[in-house]
């Protein structure tokens, strides 16, 4: 029979309004590598095997909620900012409610903020590891700094535990050169909601400081213990854009140094930014200035070229991305290659070997193997079948104003440069469309479609239209205006 192992609640502290961020935006909604701020918290607590997460909000409310609807989480609302103690009382009573009838009340809660995304969940699971291996009623984690300004200061007691957190203001000066600083992250057992209710305000400001739950452990004999950070940049928070900068900074030299070690080739690690979301195999090869969002994925060998840009797109091996090409929603075979300066709009489908060159845009649309399309097309709606070539200047015509139609194009096409093709229209199996043609029915297999008017040539039609704009000519157009005169 396993021992029992005590379920893991946590609460997230993401009340906060963060005003020097000139921001309608709530401060914890801002985005770092590709998630809000909160959102690094509410990831690293499922990553620990959290069994329950609540998260406090207060200043923007609806909108943080709607961004972590669906994630698991509910919801606490701090109506009035009253510190960090209240918020904490505001969550851990809506988790008490949500635990009635469950069964195993001895639980561990940790408290995390809304906007420390940097906190690694492999720091988190040690200090988990140490506070249960010690038997800590309360574990805090800290960090040491040459300089801890701004922070509470962590004094220890002749054993060693922590005696007392002093914050910067009332710190003497002797508290000050204090290296060792206050995260605010706790860990502790089941008795914290109980005891947060005992916080009193009796200070200055009037409100609950979450801080005062190291005397009420105290009080009941139990010692606090401290888990010290490896880095204390784990615990680095955001008050302005210019801190919002940093992190994402941090975020993206610890995403691209993991990608590296794993056998991912970074020509400009320093401006390359891949969000923590997509998944890269070995041997694929990033040019400077690439950005990879959402739940990219790309097989190995691919090679992305320089400022393209992926998002939510699956490349598989050998496929080649050339310079200045965007990508979103869009599954590409293996062997392709796209752009440069390509699009491929969501819906996009391309088979093995394909070719899409530049300024070629694709849309819901479904080009199977081999099919080419080199320049300055535009394919929306449209399936595309085997070695079909799409000639210059092809456009599927596939929207009326008000509907999109779909198009079906066969195996082994030649599309002649500059057609248009009026949706919806169905091309059968190796048949031809002359240049310049606007296809407005159905081509049967094999067939040429020839769709466009007779040319007739009017003598003499250049020089009386540009005569007529002589002195125009004359200013703007000088070997115009020389042809005009040797016309007489």
């Amino acid at each position: 029979m396993t021992a029992y192992r005590r379920p893991l609640d946590v609460v997230i502290l993401a009340a906060g309004q963060g005003t020097r961020m000139n921001s309608a935006l709530p401060k914890v909604l801002h985005p770092v590598a590709g998630r809000p701020m909160v959102a690094w918290a509410v990831k690293a607590a499922r990553e620990l095997g959290a069994r329950n997460i609540v998260v406090v909000t207060g200043h923007g409310a609806e909108k943080v909620e709607a961004a972590l609807g669906g994630q698991g989480v509910v919801f606490a609302r701090q109506e009035q900012r009253l510190g960090t103690g209240h918020a904490f009382i505001c969550g851990i009573d809506v988790l008490a409610d949500s635990l009635q009838g469950n069964g195993h009340e001895d639980a561990d809660v940790l408290v995390l903020y809304g906007d420390t995304p940097l906190l690694r969940s492999g720091t988190l699971e040690a200090m988990l590891e140490d506070h249960r291996a010690r038997g800590s009623a309360l574990t805090i984690l800290t960090g040491e700094l040459p300089d801890a300004t701004g922070y509470g200061r962590i004094i220890r007691d002749a054993q060693g535990d922590i005696e007392r957190i002093v914050e910067q203001k009332d710190a003497t000066s002797e508290e000050e050169a204090v290296g060792e600083f206050n995260s605010g992250v706790y860990l502790m057992d089941s008795r914290a909601g109980e005891l947060a209710h005992r916080i009193g305000n009796d200070n200055a400001a009037g409100e609950y400081y979450l801080t005062d739950l190291l005397g009420l452990y105290r009080a009941e004999g139990e010692a606090a213990h401290a888990f010290k950070l490896a880095d204390p940049d784990e615990v680095m928070g955001a008050n302005d854009r210019t801190g919002l900068a940093e992190l994402e900074a941090i975020l993206r030299r610890r995403t691209n140094a993991a990608h590296m070690r794993a056998g991912v080739t970074l020509q400009d690690p320093e401006r390359i930014s891949i969000e923590d979301s997509v998944q890269i195999a070995r041997d694929v090869t990033l040019e400077p200035g690439v950005i990879l969002r959402g739940q990219t994925v790309l097989a190995g060998g691919v090679t992305i070229g320089a400022y393209s840009i992926v998002t939510d797109s699956v490349l598989e091996a050998g496929v080649v991305v050339k310079p200045h090409s965007v990508l979103e929603g869009a599954h590409v075979g293996a062997g392709s290659d796209v752009g440069p300066f390509a699009r491929l709009r969501p819906g996009s489908v391309l088979g093995a070997g394909v070719h899409i060159g530049n300024f070629v845009e694709t849309k819901n649309a479904r080009l199977d193997a081999g099919v080419k399309a080199g320049h300055l097309a535009y394919l929306g709606d449209v399936s595309i079948g085997a070695e079909t070539n799409v000639g210059a200047g092809t456009i599927v015509a596939n929207y009326d104003g008000i509907n999109k139609h779909p198009s079906v194009i066969g195996a082994g096409v030649f599309i002649g440069s500059n057609s248009t093709i009026i949706a919806p229209r169905t091309v059968g199996d190796a048949a031809f469309i002359a240049a310049g043609s606007a296809v407005h029915d159905d081509i049967p297999e094999g067939a040429m479609a020839v769709a466009r008017g007779k040319q007739r040539n009017i003598e003499g039609w250049s020089r009386r239209y540009w005569g007529g704009m002589k002195e125009k000519v004359q200013k703007k157009l000088p070997w115009l205006a020389g042809w005009l005169e040797r016309q007489g």
